[in-house]
């Protein structure tokens, strides 16, 4: 995004009052939510700070967790040293347990396409690379693996409704350890705007110069 752009959003979400991810009438991280879902043809979406968090619901999801094993993706070292703290051995396989994506300016248009081509249960994307953040999401058609992952966060989807009623949401999901994964209301405005953006610009010309 460019300057002016980032600066509108900002004031916007500055200004109405609502700049913590558990407050109950935030509306810039399930507008972030529907954009994701929509764009990637998955139901449901779990918003995290980081691209290790991603990681982490994703596997987290589907019951994988210390001492067990599963088909990875590629990974850079950090992931996988990662993963590797986390005590989930990689082994072979046909299907790896999710697939990752990293988004980038140069490639954010792209997003709906190369999704849509993933099979694995779980999608784990990386919006660290629009330049907000670290930003990060797990998508799925999976409601028990939604459910999973969106319960590893500290005032998650499930905390909330238990922080506004007193009664356990969903008795029995809860993990043995909870993570502050919450991601920034303003973090996520500013990526959905960037992916809004996402291959509509036409660099400006200066002195016939691109800008």
């Amino acid at each position: 995004m460019e300057q002016f752009d980032t600066a509108l959003v900002l004031t916007r979400v500055l200004t109405c009052g609502v700049v913590m991810s558990i407050e109950k009438n935030d509306k810039e991280l399930p507008a972030l939510e529907r954009l994701l879902t929509r764009h990637s043809g998955r139901s449901r979406a779990v918003l995290v700070n980081s691209r290790t968090a991603a990681i982490h619901a994703a596997l987290c999801g589907q019951g994988i967790g210390h001492g067990d094993a599963a088909v990875l993706p590629g990974l850079d070292p950090a992931a996988a040293s990662f993963v590797d703290w986390l005590g989930v051995r990689a082994t072979d396989g046909p299907a790896p347990a999710f697939d990752l994506i990293s988004l980038t300016p140069d490639n954010a248009d792209e997003f709906a396409a190369t999704a849509r081509d993933r099979t694995a249960p779980a999608l784990a994307v990386d919006l660290t690379g629009l330049g907000f953040g670290p930003a990060a999401a797990m998508l799925t058609d999976d409601e028990r693996i939604w459910a999973r992952a969106e319960r590893l966060k500290i005032f998650g989807a499930f905390d909330l409704r238990t922080m506004w009623t007193q009664q356990e949401a969903e008795p029995g999901l809860a993990p043995g350890l909870q993570f502050n994964y919450r991601l920034s209301p303003l973090v996520a405005a500013c990526v959905r705007m960037a992916l809004m953006q996402a291959g509509t610009r036409t660099p400006a010309m200066t002195g016939g110069t691109q800008r």
